[in-house]
This record gives C-alpha cells, structure tokens and sequence, in this order.
C-alpha cells in the first residue's frame, strides 16, 4: 500500500498484513486478499478464515454486510459478511478493511468475498442505505433480494427530518408503525400518502427517495424472500452483534487482530453452549400435539421455541374455510375476536403444502400460526418435511449441500484452486463423518486414505512444477494465479472420497 494511505492506518497496515501471511502459512484454506493501491485507487484488504468459509457452506443463505465500524480517517474502516446459524446466533463470513470507498472497491471486494465462499451467490444480503454499496450488489451479486437495513435509514431519517421530529413527537411513531405494521402493499401506500399529507411533507425530497426505493427496505415488499428474519433478533436485521463490545470507532489496527480472535472464540463458545443445551436437555412441551414433539426432536431450542410460539398461537387463530375447487381449499385465518384483521391461507392437499398471505415461512424459514391453524384443521399430525429447513435443525452442519458451482469440475485456472479446495473439503468432511461410524468402516477408510495420498503424491511427482495459489495485484484488482494444476490428481481424490461414503 502507497505511504500516505500507511500514514492514514497510523503504521497498523503492516501489522495486519504480516498476520494475514501468517495465518496463510499456517493453514491452507485461510482466504486474504488486498487489492492494488495504483493510484490510490484501492488498498482495500479482505480475509476469510477456514470456520468462515465452512459456515457459509451450511448457513451462506442470507448475508449482512455490515459497515457500522466504518469512521473517519485514524479510526478502523473494519467491515464484515456475517449471517445467522442454527441457533440464531451471529456467524462470521469474512472481514474487510475498507480503505477505499469507490464503486470500483466495493465491485472488487464483493468478487473477492465470493470468490473466497466458493461462488455461491446468498439468496438475500442486508445492507447500510449506500448507493455505491447498491451498484455494487447489483452488478456481482445480480440474482440476490438486496434489502436495505432498516436501522440505517431509520437513523438517517432523524438526521434528515430533525426539525420534524422536534417539532411533531408523534410523527417517529407513525412512521415506524406505517412501515411495520401494514399487512399489504395496498395497505402500506394507503398509509404512506396519509401520513405525508397529515404533516404536510408531500414534497419532501428525502422521503420521496426513500418511498422510491421502498422494494428494498419495507418489510412488505420482501416478504417473498428468505432474509432468515425472526424476532430472536429483535427487528435490528442489520445489527449482527457479532463484533459488539469487541471493536468499535476507537479500535485502533493494531489492536484489531487480537480483537477479531477473541471475538471469533466468544462466539464459538457460544454455539458449543447452545449445542450442548439442545443435545442434553429437553424442551417443556405445551400441547399434546404429535407435531409438538416432533419439532422439539428436530430444531435447536431457540428455533423450537419460536415453533413452539407459532403453534401455541394456533389456539386463539381458528381457520374458517372460505372456498373449495378441490385440491386447493382456501381458509381465513384471523385471531378470535379481531377479524378485522386475517390471512388467507390456501391448502393444496395432494401436496400437502399450503401458502399464507404472511408469508412468514418464505421470510424466516418457521411455518406460521396460520398454516398451523389449517393443519390442525384438516387434522395434519406432523410437519410436512418441506416445512423444516435443515439450517434451522440440529443437524444442521452434518453433511454437505453441494451446488451447481462446488459439484462440477472448475472450468478454468483462474476459478480451480478455490473451487478445487472447497469440494474437496466438503467431500473430506463427509468421509471423516461416516468414517468415524465404527471401528470398521475407521479402518476401511484409513486404508483407503493411504492409498488415495499414495495415488496423489504419485501424480504430483509427474506434473510439471507445483500448483501454488498467490495474490497478486494487476490492473487494479486482485487475481488468484495457478501454477500447472493437475485436475487428474483433484479427480482422483474426489473418486475415493465418494467410494469411501459410498462403503
């Protein structure tokens, strides 16, 4: 990096690099990478440990790119990818120094943070309201729900609307019940439009940006979408906690690695707690329903809690069937004694898979009160499978999902070393799992194990040179390089881990 962005670190820089490489040298699957400072164009610094890329294999379907740390010069622009795990609790993705804040920088940063999780783009990712941050979203994530946090905005409102605020008490209110308690789209516009006319703020250019922009922040325009979103978190989707208390505005680079580990190992402790809470204790059943205990035997506690909530609630939510064409028997859901106020739940029982206007289970991933309430109509015992999300069970980190990206052969050098190194990591974990089983299938697989190195080492004597991954800068950006990979060799490991689980 140039000398004055050094300067602007206060000498940290250095530090934080000479970490980096050593944590590289230390273990193979360590991600860094630090983008060219030609210009002062970037010097942006991004690293992803090996816990951080595992974790986005089981919970990388919903990300938070979280920016709050970011301050002003001789404070730490520490930024970081984090998610929600089985338990609800904060997971880390990878970290970031942003030391170049351009559309150029956040572009390669979200290319590099991919590239780094093995290519699989999230289904939804949480930001701060920043219209840098969005072009960059759009363009190298274009198939993910971009949802702004709604904290952020909520704090730029005050900023922006100050006189308002002091002026009208009541207005901080209404507006957040507009945007959190409107069950429809109809009823949010409805909403909106009366309440800029009740104080007078039709042509405000603030709030006109902000309804512009209202697909990506109002809950009701998202509600299709998975964000992982339960009140567990309280509402704050874009305040992971995950670096709370560890670092903040007067962190200074220095003091940010040991920050970044302690805070790593807070939090490991945490999921071991929470583990072992779920495995050695039973939960307090409140219904004699089948269903009851069958989520109690397969979702961690937090998440059976919230279950547990759901179905309870079905008592005071009768369902009242309102149409049926057959297959698809249509019912208004509504809490007894406020029927102003319902859902619409439509039951398709050859499938056995029903829809509600809540869309609660699209959003967080529980089945809602509502669809509760028409199975226990229809006298439906037990949860249908596909309304039990594997990232929200117990088991949610046995085995391995692979997708379109991970399960084939990379097709080009630029991609092949990562790619090559995460299928063949999640095949390992699978084959020491089941390897593990017995003392039998321990010594088949050991075997096995020796004759597979036997085979690679064999292969890598043959190749020319040796296949080494480095980061480099060129250009403005980051590349990963390869040397002479041999796919032979990658086919060949892959093959035995697949017999291995296959025995």
């Amino acid at each position: 990096m140039s000398s004055t962005r050094q300067r602007t670190l206060g000498g940290g820089g250095h530090q934080v690099l000479d970490y980096l490489k050593r944590m590289r040298a230390e273990n193979h699957a360590f991600f860094y990478a630090v983008q060219s400072d030609t210009d002062n164009a970037g010097g942006n610094i991004f690293w992803a440990d090996e816990t951080c890329r595992t974790n986005y294999s089981y919970f990388g379907d919903t990300v938070i790119f979280e920016t709050t740390y970011k301050t002003n010069q001789y404070r730490v622009p520490f930024a970081s990818f984090t998610g929600f795990n089985h338990h609800g609790q904060p997971v880390l993705f990878g970290c970031a120094l942003i030391l170049n804040e351009t559309e150029s920088s956040y572009i390669w940063l979200f290319k590099t943070w991919l590239r780094a999780v093995s290519g699989r783009p999230p289904v939804s990712i949480t930001t701060d309201l920043d219209p840098v941050i969005q072009v960059a979203v759009a363009q190298v994530l274009p198939p993910t729900r971009h949802r702004f946090c709604k904290w952020s905005i909520f704090r730029e409102n005050r900023s922006k609307l100050a006189h308002l605020y002091q002026s009208n008490p009541t207005f901080e209110n209404e507006f957040k019940k507009c945007v959190h308690e409107s069950g429809t789209i109809d009823e949010f516009e409805s909403c909106w439009r009366s309440l800029l006319e009740r104080y007078y703020i039709m042509d405000n250019e603030w709030l006109q940006s902000m309804y512009n922009t209202r697909q990506h922040w109002v809950p009701v325009y998202l509600r299709g979408s998975f964000f992982g979103e339960i009140p567990l978190n309280d509402g704050n989707e874009c305040l992971n906690f995950f670096f709370d208390g560890h670092v903040n505005a007067s962190t200074t680079l220095q003091l940010l690695v040991r920050q970044y580990e302690k805070a790593v190992s807070t939090w490991h402790e945490r999921e071991l707690k929470a583990d072992f809470e779920t495995t050695n204790s039973n939960p307090v059943l409140r219904t004699p329903s089948p269903m009851e205990k069958q989520a109690a035997s397969l979702y961690t506690r937090k998440m059976f809690m919230k279950f547990q909530e759901e179905l309870v609630g079905t008592m005071a939510n009768p369902a009242t069937k309102i149409e049926d064409s057959g297959t698809i028997t249509t019912y208004r859901v509504a809490k007894f004694g406020e029927n102003q106020t319902s859902h619409t739940v439509a039951f398709n029982s050859s499938e056995m898979k029903a829809s509600c206007s809540c869309q609660m289970f699209e959003y967080s991933g529980i089945v809602c009160r509502h669809i509760l309430a028409v199975f226990r109509a229809k006298n439906v015992l037990t949860l249908p499978s596909h309304y039990v999300l594997k990232r929200w069970t117990m088991n949610a980190k046995t085995g391995v999902v692979l997708d379109e990206h991970t399960s084939e052969l990379p097709n080009s050098s630029r991609e092949s070393a990562t790619v090559c190194y995460n299928h063949l990591r999640q095949e390992a974990i699978k084959y020491v799992e089941e390897g593990a089983k017995s003392i039998q299938t321990y010594h088949v697989a050991m075997k096995a194990l020796q004759e597979a190195a036997k085979k690679v080492s064999t292969l890598k004597k043959q190749s020319i040179g040796t296949s080494e991954v480095s980061t480099i800068a060129n250009g403005g950006r980051s590349e990963l390089l390869t040397g002479n990979e041999d796919v032979s060799s990658y086919q060949s490991v892959v093959s035995f881990f697949e017999l291995v689980i296959f025995i």
